[in-house]
């Protein structure tokens, strides 16, 4: 994160004794990139190597499809009966070594702590509402929030309502793009959101029951549970640049031109040889002679996957909200037939979407199987009788 934040109570300088009603509290340094990247500096009541159990680990098996064809395809993820819990309930619909994106649709809430051990964490909420609890406080979400998570958060939702998330995990780093940045971090004037429209925790609420509470950590590919005797919230004071916060998909404020903008302007996070970008409601190219719809483009170096939010997605038969299209590499991609025509003269679009775009290829899994059209790589053919003008609607990704 490129500002500092502080919660709670910390002592005047880093790495000196610091007490809590006499006792010397546990100071903990957790950072990225050995001693040189963004840290935070945590003080503890307990120490947090304490470990009452080490109990079961479960390995993490993904089960691979691979199609007899290469092709786009369309996932329909809207009526996907809910499942298991916020963590468990994550089903992997595609992954390559850069990042894994899972479709949860949680039916309760988890009954054990969480931390990411292997990577950071971005979950889009399409539904609902709560609060994330983390050992660096509450960080409540919406629907519409991105939630960055960065690794070795231990945390828990405390959700209100039905659930439905898009997650992104990744054992690189989840940045804010660096050409929004000046030299010192902070975001440039042109970028299309600011510091403001970035929400770290909110409250620090330091807990000191005892117990058992165990804790479920991702790590070397599978999910290790410990069980502690103290509450792992147990933390009064912390200072530092790496935290969990949110982003609010509906601050995002899309850059537009006369002609039409291609996908990069859209961009909102980076990570390691892949980006995520956020299409928002927004104003058309204005150019007389403008066709604001995106241009026919090909990934010859990345895959395209695209998860519908809201609007109205009739152009595309079969595209509604909570759809997934994979518009893999070396193949092109653009408007369905009609569609540039149908476009001219419109002036704004009220669709709603997150994509990844990846630079290595994804591998399927066979939940995404089990969700595939099967039809949707022929939905450019129009035979040679038919009446262009009678497309679908516009689309504008």
């Amino acid at each position: 994160m490129p500002f500092y934040v502080r919660l709670g109570d910390v002592p005047r300088k880093r790495h000196i004794q610091f007490r809590d009603n006499g006792r010397l509290l546990t100071e903990e340094v957790m950072g990225l990139e050995g001693f040189s990247g963004n840290e935070s500096i945590l003080y503890h009541l307990q120490s947090p190597c304490r470990v009452m159990k080490v109990a079961e680990f479960a390995p993490i098996v993904r089960e691979e499809w691979v199609p007899d064809t290469h092709a786009h395809r369309l996932f329909n993820t809207y009526d996907v009966e809910p499942e298991s819990d916020e963590v468990t309930g994550r089903r992997v619909l595609m992954w390559n070594a850069d990042v894994e994106i899972s479709f949860c649709r949680p039916t309760e809430s988890a009954d054990y702590f969480f931390r990411n051990g292997e990577g950071d964490e971005v979950i889009f909420v399409h539904e609902g509402s709560g609060t994330l609890e983390t050992i660096f406080g509450d960080v409540p979400y919406k629907d519409g929030d991105y939630l960055v998570i960065p690794r070795g958060t231990t945390y828990r939702f405390r959700p209100e309502g039905d659930q439905r998330y898009l997650v992104f995990e990744t054992p690189g780093l989840i940045e804010i793009p660096r050409r929004y940045r000046n030299q010192y971090g902070q975001i440039l004037e042109g970028a299309p959101y600011y510091h403001r429209d970035i929400h770290p925790p909110a409250t620090l609420n330091t807990h000191e029951e005892r117990g058992e509470f165990p804790v479920k950590v991702r790590v070397r590919g599978g999910y290790q549970t410990y069980v502690l005797d103290y509450h792992p919230f147990d933390v009064v004071g912390w200072d530092g640049y790496l935290y969990p916060w949110t982003f609010s998909i509906h601050d995002f404020e899309p850059i537009t031109g006369r002609i039409h903008q291609p996908p990069p302007s859209h961009q909102t996070f980076q990570g390691r040889n892949f980006v995520i970008c956020s299409f928002c409601p927004r104003k058309l190219d204005y150019d007389p002679l403008a066709v604001p719809i995106p241009y026919h483009h090909s990934n010859l170096q990345s895959e395209e996957m695209i998860y519908y939010v809201s609007g109205n997605f009739g152009s595309r038969k079969g595209v509604n909200v909570g759809s997934i299209t994979l518009h893999p590499s070396g193949l092109p991609h653009g408007p369905q037939p009609g569609l540039a025509e149908k476009s001219i003269g419109m002036t704004e679009t009220g669709e709603l979407a997150v994509m990844c775009d990846t630079f290595h290829p994804l591998r399927l899994s066979t939940f995404a199987a089990g969700l595939d059209d099967g039809k949707y790589a022929y939905s450019w053919y129009e035979p040679a009788d038919a009446d262009p003008s009678t497309a679908g609607a516009t689309s504008h990704f």
